[in-house]
């Protein structure tokens, strides 16, 4: 019996070491995983990154927009309404104002806007929501710096209506016809909003989602066997608004920056994804002010 042993013996033994080092491995391997998990953490709390209120309007004054909103810019009560969701927003403190205008044009919007604080009273000759909301938060908020990031492409967003639709002509056309259909939760008659239930309904996500299915993701629907018109052109406007997303990288900001940025509501949606993902920027909630 014992000669039977001895003769298990090694067999035994290596099968202990074996269990032992697996042992150490899986307690390596649990001490490597807090390790990583606490260094993860601590990373994330050192990154400080750019504060964004991304806010999105119609356009209060001319747009080529292929949908305008009816407001009388000039009228003095909407301008009176106008300021008072300003000073709901200046609460953010920006430090920085970003607005849809061409960065070739800043010197002069920085101008206009240095003339605006001097003279709050002062007139436009066609006033936008740039003149009439960004210029009042930036007042309210003793904003220094003021930059357009918008770049312009023409891309025809009419072009399932100009082709013969060999993809999906069905599900173009019936949401071509009735697109909130879709989007019940936003399906409201906007004519009977007041001004700020109009802005509430543009910053909410699925107002937002909307924006950028109706101006590009709708047009994959569209096209003629073995082509892709309708993706071209929708590809046309991602670029754009990727494009004006590269103009808002090129502008100096320190975490410390507050920036305040007011786009038509389909740019506000591309920018909020891209903000969501970036790891330079953070989105503070458009709704913690917009009250």
């Amino acid at each position: 019996m014992k000669l039977t042993l001895l003769r298990y013996l090694p067999m035994l033994l290596a099968l202990l070491a074996l269990l032992a080092c697996k042992k150490e491995v899986l307690q390596i391997a649990e001490a490597d995983t807090e390790f990583i998990s606490r260094s993860h953490f601590s990373n994330e709390e050192e990154i400080s990154k750019v504060s964004i209120l991304n806010f999105g309007t119609f356009h209060m004054g001319n747009t080529n927009d292929a949908h305008k909103t009816e407001f009388d810019e000039k009228n003095l009560d909407n301008k009176r309404k106008v300021h008072k969701i300003a000073n709901a927003l200046a609460k953010f403190k920006p430090t920085v104002i970003i607005v849809e205008r061409l960065p070739k044009y800043d010197k002069k919007l920085l101008a206009s806007y240095n003339e605006y604080i001097k003279n709050p009273k002062m007139s436009f000759k066609n006033p936008s929501e740039i003149e009439l909301l960004a210029f009042e938060v930036g007042r309210l908020s003793n904003t220094k710096r003021i930059y357009g990031i918008d770049h312009h492409m023409d891309y025809n967003y009419m072009i399932g209506d100009e082709i013969k639709n060999q993809i999906d002509a069905t599900m173009y056309n019936q949401f071509d016809k009735n697109p909130l259909v879709y989007y019940p939760q936003i399906n409201v008659n906007e004519d009977k909003l007041s001004l700020i239930d109009k802005l509430k309904l543009t910053n909410q996500d699925d107002y937002l989602d909307f924006l950028i299915e109706t101006n590009a993701d709708i047009l994959t629907h569209a096209g003629t066997n073995a082509n892709f018109e309708g993706a071209d052109e929708a590809a046309k406007y991602y670029q754009r608004n990727l494009r004006m997303y590269s103009n808002l990288n090129r502008i100096k900001l320190e975490p410390t920056d507050r920036v305040f940025m007011i786009m038509g509501g389909s740019h506000t949606a591309f920018f909020r994804d891209f903000i969501k993902r970036s790891p330079k920027y953070k989105m503070v909630d458009t709704f913690d002010y917009l009250k």
